[in-house]
């Protein structure tokens, strides 16, 4: 199979990397500004691109099977809150640009991790259940609103032939995530400041620490991708992708800590950043159509990132 994965040098597009190019899959990684990690097989071809530029990689596309589309302006809270322009105009033209060529090279699949931004706050959310017509999260509004352009833009070329899958995953973490305490997601930041913190001592947790968010171990991400590939028998697919259950923040974080096995204590900072909704996935969807599931707890996933980032940090000093 021949794969093109975008956005390779990131979280989840290194995993991506490392996995396909273990199942001894043609890989060519596309990147821009971080630089390509060594290990990888000779199946896996680099290529720095700006995928801002019209047609810049469209002479690789012919004959490729799957294009996993995971180059995109990313960031947390801090940002969403106070710059929230940065999660609209690069990713709105990368994918557009990415699916017109897609389409007009005859790739086979085309795969867009949509996120979950657009949605408000609800339990056991389906597919199906959410009204577009329904505001989006004040917060959310730029970055929610494109994520739902690229989902119907995906809809739009799978009309006209090109086999395409959003995924409204949950928040990712695992392995190549980014651990910093002021410009990751809330887990990775979380984690950093675990890490940095003394024993006994306190932590910053910004906000009321109220919210709930629901998570996805990168391995299961994974998986749900492979499940696409094989088994999505439509030519577009929406799905959920998440545990299916949410937790607070200040509930993560004391798990972190007690993973730690450190003495430390949270306080919450109201006057930071915040966007205290709710949201948990209901993934039924995927596991009746893919054959996909959850396999890897809470416990288990955090743990096995914080170790992770524990050991990641170490070699550094």
């Amino acid at each position: 199979m021949k794969l093109i994965i975008t956005g390779a040098t990131g979280f989840i597009g290194r995993n991506l990397v490392e996995y396909f190019d273990n199942r001894g899959h043609s890989i060519i990684a596309i990147y821009h500004k971080k630089q390509p990690f060594t290990g990888t097989s000779s199946k896996v071809k680099w290529v720095c691109s700006d995928l801002r530029v019209p047609g810049v990689i469209s002479e690789l596309l012919t004959g490729t099977d799957v294009l996993l589309q995971f180059a995109a302006t990313t960031s947390g809270a801090k940002d969403i809150i106070e710059k929230p322009y940065i999660h609209v105009t690069d990713n709105a033209i990368i994918n557009s640009y990415l699916l017109r060529d897609c389409f007009e090279k005859k790739v086979g699949h085309f795969i867009f991790p949509s996120c979950t931004v657009m949605l408000d706050s609800i339990e056991n959310q389906k597919e199906e259940a959410w009204d577009e017509n329904l505001l989006i999260n004040e917060s959310y509004y730029g970055v929610g609103n494109t994520k739902v352009y690229i989902e119907k833009m995906c809809k739009f070329y799978s009309k006209l032939g090109l086999k395409t899958t959003a995924i409204r995953h949950s928040n990712a973490y695992g392995p190549y995530d980014k651990f910093d305490s002021s410009k990751s997601h809330v887990l990775g930041a979380s984690i950093s400041k675990v890490i940095s913190a003394s024993s006994p001592g306190k932590i910053e947790v910004w906000g009321s620490g109220k919210a709930r968010r629901d998570f996805i171990y990168i391995t299961d991400l994974i998986n749900f991708i492979e499940k696409a590939i094989n088994n999505q028998n439509c030519n577009f697919g929406l799905y959920n992708c998440g545990m299916g259950y949410s937790i607070t923040i200040n509930d993560l974080v004391k798990k972190i800590i007690n993973i730690s096995g450190k003495d430390i204590a949270i306080y919450n900072s109201i006057d930071k950043p915040d966007i205290p909704t709710a949201l948990s996935l209901n993934c039924s969807k995927a596991y009746n159509e893919i054959d996909w599931c959850v396999t890897t707890d809470l416990e288990e996933g955090l743990r096995s990132t914080y170790n992770w980032a524990a050991k990641s940090k170490a070699s550094r000093n």
